[in-house]
C-alpha cells in the first residue's frame, strides 16, 4: 500500500504519507499547550500517523483568534512535550504557524485586527487597520522569531498558514488586498518574505505552506488558473505544499460537512502538481526543490487516499477528521482496513470556534480530546483484536451476561464494549433493522454518511459474537428472566404537537417522512403533487434535510422556524450559510420568526414574533419538533414485581433524546462502570 510508504520531505523521511493536519482543539491552558494536547497528539502517533502538524500558534499577539489559540511565544515548554511524547512512535511533529489577520477578532486582545485592506469580517462586520509598514515588519519577524522557538522546541519543522483564517492568504488575494504600495502590485511579497524568514531560522528543519489555491470567488479572488502561477513560484521555497480552498466568502468550504463528497479537492491537488517538481510533479523523491503535494479536503477514506497516491494527484494524503474518528487509523490500515473506525463527517464535536467554547471531541470516538480523563474502553492492541485470556481474571460479576435493549448506536456501542471487554451479551431490538435513529436521519438530504457509524458498529458486534435478536420488543419478562445487568438503550419516541391541533389534523412526524422514505413509502405520506409545511422550531439538520429531501422530488415546500435563519443551530457545523443557499435553489420558501398558533387538516395558522399578523399556510403538515424518552419498557419494569434493583441502567435517547455523541459517550460509561461496581452501571436510573 503506497498509503504506508515512506516519503521524503525535506532533510527528513516520513515513515508513511499520512497527515493530520493543523485545527483548532481548544486544549490549551491560556495561550499555551497542555497536558491534554499532548495526550491528544501522542495517541495519534502512536496509532501511526505519518506527520503530525498541531495546532495552529499566533506568531504575533496582536493575533488572537479565540480565547485558547496558541501563541508561539507561549509554546516552547509544550512544543517540547509534545515532541518527546510522539517521536518514540516515529512522527515527524510539524508546528503550524499563522496570523488571522482580518479574519480575526478584538474581542479577546481589544486591538484593532490587522488586514491588507480595510475589508470588513464577513461575520463580525469589523473593520480591520491597513497594516503599516512596521506592523508588516512584525509579523514578518514573528513568523521567524516563531520558527526559531520551533526548531529550539525539536518540532522537525513548521508549516506556514496561507490557507483559511490566513493573513498571508489576504496578502495574496485580490478579495482583500488592495494596497497601492510594493505589497498591492506584488501580491505575494509578503508570503516570500515570511518563508525567508522562516528558512533562516529553521535551519535544516521542514517548512511547509498550507495555501487556498481556489477562493471560491472568481472576480477577485485566487483562482485554479492563478493558484497554478502561485504554485510555480512558492513551491520551491518550501518542502511541501497543501492545497486548500475557500476563502473570506466561503469559510465553510475549506472543512465542509456531509453536503460536499470526500476528497473534493483531489482534481485541484492533481492539476496544480504539475506545477512542481517531485513525485506527483513528475520528478522523483529527494528531487531538489520538488515539494510534496498533499491533498486535503474531507478525506476519510484509506480507499481513496490510496487511489489518490497511485494516480499521482498528491504525494502525501491530509486525513485529519479521520484520525480525529479513529486515532489508529494507520495502525488498522496495516492489518484490517475494515476495523477502521468511520468519520460521518458531521463537524457536530470537531469544530470547536464558536460560542460555547467547547474542547474538542468527536461523535463516534467520545474519547478524543478527552484522553487524560476517559479511559481507553476496549484496551489492546491498535487493531482491537483482544486477548480474550485476560478474561479469565475477570471477577465472577464481570464475567456475567449483559442484557442490552436497543439496536440503535448506544446499544450498538455498549454490546460491543462490553464484548471486546469479555462479556457474553445479548442485544435485542424491537425493528426488523439496527441503527435507531440514525437510519431515518441519513435518509435526509446529504447525510446518508450517518449511516456509516451504525454499519460499522453491527460488523464489530457480530464480528465479536454477540447475540442480535432483530424484530423483538422486549418485555418485562425478558428482563426477569435475564440474571445479570441490562442496559436500557431503548431511543426515543415522538412527542405530541404542543400546538392546538383539531383532532383530525394528520400530523406527519419527520421521523415518520424519513423512514417513509427509506421503505419507498414516501407516496403515501406526502402525494407527490400537494405542498408541504414542515415545522422546524429546532434548526437542527433534520428539518432542513427533509426539506431539502421533498424539494429534490418537486413538491412545493415551506419550512415554518421561530428563527432567524432557517437550520439556525447549523451555525455551529458551518452548513448555517450552505443549507439556506440550498434551500433557495431548490425553492424551498422559508417562513421566518413566526410561531405556530393552530393545526388543523392539511394546514397550519402561523403568528409573526413582531407584527402579530397571522397567515394560513395550506400543505400536508410535518413536524419537525422534539421527541421524548421512550422510557414504555423503563415504565413497565416499574410497576411490576421485576426485580432491577441496581442492575439496569438507562442511556442516551432513553435518557433524554440528544445526538450519536452522547449515546456512545453513555454507552461506554455504563458499561466501564459495569466492570468498576462488578454488577451495577453507574447511569440514570
Amino acid at each position: 500500500m503506497k498509503l504506508l510508504s515512506p516519503v521524503r520531505l525535506g532533510n527528513a523521511e516520513a515513515s508513511n504519507r499520512v497527515l493530520f493536519g493543523p485545527h483548532a482543539t481548544n486544549l490549551g491552558v491560556r495561550r499555551a499547550f497542555s497536558p491534554r494536547h499532548v495526550a491528544y497528539y501522542e495517541r495519534r502517533a502512536r496509532g501511526g500517523a505519518g506527520v503530525i502538524v498541531l495546532e495552529e500558534a499566533s506568531v504575533h499577539e496582536s493575533d488572537w483568534p479565540y480565547e485558547r489559540a496558541p501563541l508561539a511565544a507561549d509554546c516552547g515548554p509544550g512544543w517540547d512535550a509534545i515532541v518527546d511524547a510522539c517521536r518514540p512512535h516515529g512522527s515527524l511533529v510539524i508546528g503550524a504557524l499563522g496570523h488571522s489577520g482580518g479574519q480575526g477578532t478584538s474581542h479577546w486582545s481589544q486591538r484593532p485586527l490587522w488586514a491588507p485592506s480595510d475589508e470588513p469580517e464577513v461575520n463580525s462586520r469589523e473593520i480591520p487597520k491597513i497594516m503599516e509598514p512596521g506592523d508588516i515588519r512584525a509579523v514578518v519577524d514573528g513568523f521567524g522569531n516563531a520558527a526559531g522557538w520551533a526548531a529550539a522546541a525539536g518540532l522537525d519543522g513548521v508549516e506556514i498558514n496561507a490557507g483559511q483564517n490566513s493573513l498571508v492568504r489576504q496578502f495574496l488575494s485580490g478579495l482583500t488586498n488592495r494596497r497601492s504600495d510594493e505589497y498591492g502590485s506584488d501580491r505575494s511579497l509578503l508570503a516570500r518574505e515570511v518563508i525567508a524568514a522562516v528558512r533562516s531560522s529553521i535551519g535544516d528543519g521542514i517548512v511547509g505552506l498550507r495555501l487556498s489555491c481556489d477562493e471560491l470567488a472568481p472576480w477577485a479572488g485566487i483562482t485554479p488558473e492563478s493558484a497554478a502561477a502561485l504554485v510555480t513560484e512558492l513551491g520551491p521555497l518550501v518542502d511541501y505544499l497543501v492545497v486548500v480552498r475557500g476563502s473570506i466568502f466561503s469559510v465553510p468550504a475549506t472543512r465542509p460537512d456531509t453536503h460536499h463528497e470526500p476528497g473534493f479537492n483531489l482534481d485541484l491537488a492533481g492539476n496544480l502538481a504539475g506545477n512542481l517538481g517531485g513525485e506527483s510533479g513528475g520528478g522523483l523523491i529527494g528531487d531538489a526543490g520538488g515539494a510534496r503535494i498533499v491533498a486535503q479536503g474531507s478525506i476519510i477514506d484509506v480507499g481513496q487516499a490510496e487511489w489518490a497516491l497511485d494516480e499521482g494527484r498528491c504525494d502525501l494524503v491530509e486525513m485529519t477528521r479521520a484520525q480525529i474518528a479513529d486515532a489508529d487509523l494507520v495502525a488498522k490500515a496495516a492489518a484490517d482496513p475494515a476495523r477502521i473506525r468511520p468519520c460521518i463527517l458531521c463537524n457536530q464535536t470537531c469544530q470547536v470556534r464558536d460560542n460555547r467554547n467547547p474542547i474538542i471531541t468527536c461523535v463516534v470516538d467520545p474519547r478524543t480530546g478527552h484522553e487524560l480523563d476517559d479511559p481507553e474502553p476496549c484496551p489492546g492492541d491498535l487493531t482491537g483484536s483482544h486477548d480474550r485470556s485476560r478474561s479469565e481474571n475477570q471477577s465472577k460479576d464481570q464475567a456475567r451476561a449483559l442484557l442490552v435493549v436497543g439496536g440503535g448506536p448506544g446499544g450498538l456501542e455498549a454490546a460491543r464494549v462490553a464484548a471486546e471487554r469479555g462479556r457474553r451479551v445479548r442485544l435485542l431490538e424491537a425493528s426488523d433493522q439496527l441503527g435507531g435513529m440514525v437510519l431515518a436521519a441519513a435518509e435526509g438530504a446529504g447525510r446518508r454518511p450517518l449511516a456509516a457509524i451504525v454499519d460499522w458498529l453491527e460488523a464489530e458486534v457480530r464480528r465479536l459474537g454477540v447475540e442480535v435478536v432483530t424484530g423483538h420488543r422486549a418485555t418485562a419478562a425478558d428482563i426477569d428472566s435475564h440474571d445479570g445487568p441490562v442496559i436500557l438503550a431503548t431511543g426515543s419516541m415522538t412527542a405530541p404537537p404542543t400546538s392546538p391541533t383539531t383532532a383530525d389534523a394528520g400530523v406527519v412526524s419527520v421521523v415518520a417522512l424519513l423512514d417513509g422514505s427509506r421503505q419507498g413509502n414516501l407516496e403515501e405520506l406526502v402525494p407527490s403533487d400537494g405542498a408541504v409545511v414542515i415545522l422546524d422550531p429546532i434548526g437542527g439538520p433534520i428539518g432542513v434535510s427533509a426539506a431539502e429531501l421533498l424539494a429534490q422530488t418537486g413538491r412545493s415546500v415551506t419550512l415554518v422556524t421561530p428563527d432567524a435563519f432557517a437550520g439556525q443551530m447549523l451555525a455551529l457545523t458551518g452548513d448555517l450559510a450552505p443549507c439556506n443557499t440550498r434551500l433557495a435553489q431548490l425553492g424551498v420558501e422559508v417562513i421566518r420568526r413566526v410561531k405556530v398558533r393552530r393545526i388543523g387538516v392539511d394546514e397550519i395558522t402561523v403568528e409573526h414574533h413582531f407584527s402579530g399578523e397571522q397567515t394560513v399556510l395550506k400543505g400536508v403538515v410535518i413536524d419537525a419538533g422534539s421527541r421524548l424518552p421512550d422510557d414504555t419498557l423503563a415504565e413497565t419494569l416499574a410497576e411490576t414485581s421485576v426485580d432491577t434493583t441496581g442492575r439496569h441502567a438507562r442511556i442516551g435517547d432513553a435518557v433524554a433524546p440528544r445526538t450519536i455523541h452522547e449515546a456512545i459517550l453513555e454507552a461506554r460509561r455504563a458499561v466501564l462502570a459495569l466492570d468498576e461496581s462488578g454488577l451495577s452501571p453507574r447511569a440514570s436510573q
